[in-house]
């Protein structure tokens, strides 16, 4: 009998071994040689502006294609600015979705409501942004603006916050918007890892005498914190590299004028999507690659922050052992 199992599955052998690791290392340097193309070609596209702008293209609020007059940080400034009020509202909201799908949620209600979670993400972008536009936004302007404006009147330093037209357009709207679209990712994210928590440990802290939030806060969070922060990671680049519906409801104005959250603003995504189809070559397009080459650069610190945080993580474990 054990002849006659082995002759059903024989060793697959060395050199078959060597083609699969092959195949896998050819995968790899691959995605990296891919990786190093599309930087490589934006540089090139990107130079003469990085030649006649240089690092200044970052501090310049001037975008002005008639003269030629090219600065990136109205789109820098506004894509940080959502993507940091993107985060700020996802990721608590994120948390308590997660928490309550799998620590308090009675078994008949996880199904149906973690699916309906889901589908939030496969709702279209631009259906997003034409409901922020035609019904979202009318709604900030009508009941949150106005008595914040009102109430913020003459103070200084926080009116400047609430200024601007109520018209409901501007970086508060848009962080909103993307908010909503990025919690579906990090909650599903954020579930699935609290869920591979294993039970005994959980048991273990339930039976000591401990609340919920004591184990969420002690057991299940130190056991899942790279799953968590990858959640969040993913939602950030989803908030960042974020198009269509930014562009509908976050005003496409390239121009500063105060730190108002309810100001019209411009993103990087934004901006390529309205003009690159329309810039002729030269230093206009060129100012565009250079923003797409900024956002590239963006999401690659938001990454290297992300796997730092991580190692940092790791050793405070590895101290506390």
């Amino acid at each position: 009998m054990t002849t006659s199992t082995a002759n059903r599955n024989p060793r697959t052998g060395p050199l078959l071994d060597r083609i699969f690791g092959g195949f896998a290392m050819g995968a790899a340097l691959l995605t990296l040689f891919l990786l190093i193309a599309i930087l490589g070609s934006l540089v090139w596209g990107a130079w003469p502006a990085i030649h006649k702008y240089g690092l200044g293209f970052l501090t310049s609020t001037t975008w002005d294609p008639v003269k030629e007059d090219f600065g990136g940080l109205v789109m820098i400034y506004g894509t940080l600015m959502t993507s940091f009020i993107a985060l700020l509202i996802a990721v608590p909201v994120s948390f308590g979705i997660a928490l309550f799908l799998t620590e308090l949620s009675p078994s008949w209600l996880k199904r149906p409501l973690g699916t309906a979670i889901e589908l939030l993400a496969a709702v279209p972008s631009i259906v997003y942004g034409m409901w922020g536009l035609l019904v979202f936004g009318p709604i900030l302007a009508t009941y949150v603006q106005k008595p914040l404006q009102a109430l913020f009147h003459g103070v200084p330093f926080l009116g400047a916050f609430f200024g601007g037209p109520p018209v409901g357009i501007g970086i508060l709207s848009a962080g909103i918007i993307l908010a909503i679209m990025i919690i579906p990712f990090i909650a599903a994210v954020m579930r699935d890892v609290f869920e591979v928590t294993p039970p005994l440990l959980k048991e273990s802290a339930y039976g000591l005498g401990a609340t919920t939030w004591e184990v969420v806060s002690t057991v299940v969070l130190p056991y899942t914190k790279a799953g968590v922060v990858g959640g969040i990671m993913l939602g950030l680049g989803r908030a960042l590299g974020e198009t269509m519906a930014v562009t509908f409801v976050i005003g496409n104005m390239n121009q500063l004028n105060s730190l108002s959250l309810f100001q019209a603003a411009n993103s990087i995504t934004s901006a390529l999507a309205n003009e690159f189809a329309e810039a002729g070559e030269g230093l206009h397009q060129a100012s565009l690659i250079y923003l797409g080459l900024v956002l590239f650069f963006i999401t690659f610190v938001v990454l290297t922050l992300s796997k730092l945080l991580l190692s940092q993580l790791r050793k405070g474990e590895g101290s506390k052992s």
